[in-house]
């Protein structure tokens, strides 16, 4: 396996794999990989001929005063973990490398990003899709990789790769959780012990969503009332958002149809947690 910086490293590594006919996947992180990410590599590497994946805290991703300078890095245990599964090559630039003096360019969405975690982090996605069309545009992967925990990314992502005739499959991999339920992130490492126990609430309270609409409620009211008022119990939890949400949309919805994403973001002291879970009827 390589580690490289330099996007015209990236380039001809890449340029050299497909003269040999070989399919690349793409698995774009923020690194201190976990399980999570480790599923992602792991599905890149059974459908692709080789793998890359990206290490870049992308610094237009984070709003002001969020956790840019304190967000967990650790290269040489990522390095690792990608080796073990089977990754091929680690792109790992710097800032400069991606955004040069005088970066002036961005990707934007109408729509997709107004609810949710674009309400409370309304720079957020246009940073994220930027970032992404450059990797994508470094890499040229034939598939990219992106977990369903962020799954309004994942939706933001398939709908940029489509208004623009991209020419790359995005696959979306499912949440990967702790013993207890909790669903797997860099940000969980910000939690104390107490917190930690307190951000249980979360996955209590994307089971309890589940029970209702196995049940029968279809009420998007009755169900984000309730699932609110069960998050409330933990006095160590500040809700940001529950909402039911259009999948393919994002759009808010009355009643539960089609398919649905339920989706939540809570601050447990400093630290933002999201969780989601999807239904069909």
């Amino acid at each position: 396996m390589e580690l490289v910086h330099k996007i015209e490293e990236v380039r001809s590594i890449v340029r050299s794999w497909k003269k040999e006919g070989l399919s690349v996947g793409l698995v774009p992180t923020m690194g201190y990989l976990h399980e999570g990410h480790q599923s992602l590599i792991k599905k890149a590497v059974e459908e692709n001929d080789r793998v890359v994946v990206s290490i870049f805290v992308n610094p237009m991703q984070f709003g002001e005063n969020e956790d840019l300078e304190t967000y967990p890095r650790d290269l040489n245990k990522d390095s690792k973990l990608c080796e073990e599964t089977g990754a091929d090559l680690i792109f790992n630039p710097e800032a400069e490398e991606m955004y040069e003096k005088g970066f002036c360019s961005y990707v934007d969405m109408n729509g997709l990003t107004t609810e949710l975690c674009g309400k409370s982090r309304p720079i957020h996605f246009r940073g994220v899709m930027t970032v992404v069309t450059k990797l994508f545009n470094i890499v040229t992967p034939n598939k990219a990789y992106f977990g369903m925990k962020d799954a309004q990314q994942l939706c933001v992502i398939k709908r940029m790769v489509k208004d623009l005739n991209m020419d790359i499959d995005i696959i979306g991999c499912p949440i990967i959780r702790e013993k207890d339920g909790l669903a797997k992130s860099s940000r969980n490492t910000y939690l104390s012990e107490e917190e930690r126990k307190a951000a249980l609430i979360l996955y209590k309270t994307i089971s309890l969503g589940k029970e209702l609409l196995i049940s029968g409620e279809r009420d998007v009211s009755i169900l984000l009332d309730k699932m609110k008022e069960n998050i409330s119990k933990e006095q160590l939890v500040k809700i940001d958002y529950v909402e039911a949400v259009d999948l393919e949309t994002v759009e808010k919805i009355d009643k539960i149809q089609g398919k649905v994403l339920v989706a939540m973001a809570v601050y447990i002291g400093k630290t933002r947690l999201i969780d989601n879970f999807t239904f069909e009827c």
